[in-house]
């Protein structure tokens, strides 16, 4: 008998997409005057920049990544995303530091992954030494392939509780120390997930000084630098993606002065024309963000043949859902009654069909079959 979750899904599931095993062919994008102002600051250099060669064991470099995101990056998402692309990397919504060490007897629930998962970074938050360094401790036993350190969120919830989140640029030499503490409790590669700035702090020169202090006083080799600075009142996270100005400038002056150090570009890409354009131009490496959330058909389909010129996965959407399907039956109260439910495993699966005939009635439908479903865990049992 077919799994009650699976009847959920493919019962709305618009049926003229479901066999479609090839991606659209990408269409010309206007770039929003990303390519121009990339050209110009590339030709201001004098130097062309390498792409990043390093990779971790089998796993090949990281040109994209999928950002983490609170309530979004979580392990349904990744698993679709995983199913999707077989090379970008994925990282986990923050962690935060103190949460891993209170419930390091429940540590399953908040660091377990499923190994076709990797490459994957955890990324933690915190402002306590002590806790930091624990938190990457408990977290080595589970094989990430990256510990990173968030210094970049707006949110009141995280930049003003316990001064974490982007609030962390205001004491670079506590972010190094942080580091240094996070480095010698685990053995993989670590990173700073950053703004250009927050506040009043935003010149270049302070930039500069933030990266030297962390790099001095830590093994950090890589950062994600998100080309806007943050402002921590009286804007919204949301407004905090959007309003701040973009700043390139600043990312690829990075990488001159900084010739030593990965640097992944974030903000204000949402395709792979823009990926592309970014890396041809010399950034290390690229994040993208709601974009590979909100369409993951059309920006992860195209990340393994296009940007990392390797073969795809080739499946088609009807194979993905049932092989998340498979993933989710097997999920469904695994940490107790409705932890996780069904809602929870078929929200990453509303945006397969982003901008397709019928993505509309799939999501109406899908929302009215969760309303009214009453799948009990036993029925999986």
């Amino acid at each position: 008998m077919k799994s009650a979750l699976y009847n959920l899904y493919t019962a709305f599931v618009p049926h003229h997409f479901l066999n479609i095993r090839t991606h659209k062919k990408k269409s010309s994008v206007t770039l929003h005057g990303l390519s121009l102002q990339f050209k110009r600051l590339h030709s201001s250099m004098g130097k062309d920049l390498v792409h990043s060669s390093t990779s971790i064991g089998k796993f090949l470099p990281q040109l994209f990544s999928v950002a983490p995101m609170m309530d979004w990056t979580d392990n349904h998402y990744r698993t679709l995303a995983r199913l999707i692309s077989k090379h970008a990397w994925l990282y986990t919504e923050m962690v935060v530091a103190e949460t891993i060490v209170h419930q390091k007897d429940n540590l399953d629930r908040f660091l377990a992954f499923s190994p076709i998962q990797h490459p994957i970074v955890l990324q933690i938050g915190g402002s306590n030494l002590n806790n930091l360094a624990k938190a990457a401790e408990l977290a080595s036993a589970y094989s990430y392939n990256e510990i990173n350190l968030n210094c970049g969120c707006p949110s009141g919830k995280v930049a003003g509780h316990g001064c974490f989140g982007a609030r962390l640029m205001f004491d670079p030499k506590f972010v190094g120390d942080a580091m240094s503490a996070i480095a010698s409790n685990c053995d993989v590669p670590i990173s700073v997930k950053c703004r250009i700035g927050v506040d009043d702090r935003d010149s270049y020169n302070k930039l500069c000084d933030f990266v030297d202090t962390v790099i001095s006083r830590s093994p950090t080799k890589h950062f994600i630098i998100h080309a806007r600075k943050a402002l921590l009142n009286g804007l919204s996270p949301a407004a905090n993606r959007s309003v701040p100005p973009l700043k390139y400038e600043y990312y690829f002056a990075l990488l001159r002065d900084f010739p030593e150090i990965s640097f992944t570009i974030n903000g204000g890409i949402t395709c792979i024309d823009q990926v592309n354009a970014a890396l041809s131009i010399g950034a290390h490496g690229v994040m993208v963000g709601r974009a590979a959330y909100n369409n993951p058909w059309n920006t992860l389909g195209h990340v393994d043949n296009e940007v990392y010129g390797a073969q795809s996965s080739n499946l088609s959407r009807r194979q993905i859902l049932e092989k998340y399907q498979l993933y989710g039956d097997s999920e469904l109260g695994k940490y107790g009654s409705n932890k996780p439910n069904v809602r929870q495993m078929v929200k990453p699966l509303l945006n397969l069909f982003h901008s397709e005939p019928g993505n509309g009635l799939w999501k109406r439908k899908a929302d009215t079959a969760l309303k009214h479903c009453t799948v009990s865990v036993k029925y999986y049992a």
